[in-house]
């Protein structure tokens, strides 16, 4: 039986945050991910928003039995986008494919009252990492805008409700590409 698959860009790519067992690399065009919040969230998430120009890796995964439900009501400040169109992929056959996006008008930028969550860019992270290496781990941060957005430091006390540990190693490289791109991290 073949499923519909969904492509994740953010916390999706750290397969420690999903049971979706068949999952592959791929690349998506025609998007680019950003820093966003909406009302919908206290805090400010990653969102892909329509740029030709653009092209980011992620990880497509299986939808068994085409049962959306779950993963609608994890993302559910996203709309899901048809963009199997979009999509670069090794599998043999040509799968629907979703994205989530937030819709056009209901997203903001972060603020201090609304910041971007260390724990969540540390599950992100840790899923580039784990998938694309160093290398891909740094083009996330290449390929991804808004990072003047503030980060709020909760690493001692996640937010985060899937975080993870991160090794020693992971959590230095986090530190380091946040520090390389002068990101203000704030506390409470």
């Amino acid at each position: 039986m073949k499923h519909a698959y969904f492509f994740g860009y953010g916390s999706l790519v750290n397969r420690d945050t999903h049971d979706f067992a068949e999952a592959h690399t791929a690349r998506l065009r025609g998007w680019k991910r950003i820093w966003r919040h909406t009302r919908l969230r206290p805090v400010a998430f990653l969102t892909v928003v329509p740029d030709d120009t653009s092209e980011i890796d992620g990880l497509i995964a299986a939808v068994p039995g085409d049962d959306w439900a779950a993963l609608d009501e994890r993302e559910r400040a996203y709309n899901r986008v048809p963009a199997a169109h979009q999509v670069t992929h090794a599998l043999t056959h040509r799968p629907e494919i979703a994205v989530y996006s937030i819709p056009d008008g209901a997203h903001g930028q972060p603020s201090e009252t609304h910041p971007a969550l260390l724990s969540y860019i540390d599950v992100v992270v840790q899923g580039y990492l784990r998938e694309f290496g160093e290398e891909g781990a740094r083009a996330f941060f290449d390929t991804t805008d808004g990072w003047d957005a503030p980060v709020l430091d909760d690493r001692a006390d996640p937010v985060y409700p899937r975080h993870r540990v991160l090794t020693t190693d992971e959590r230095s490289f986090v530190t380091d590409q946040l520090a390389a791109r002068d990101i203000r991290l704030i506390h409470r």
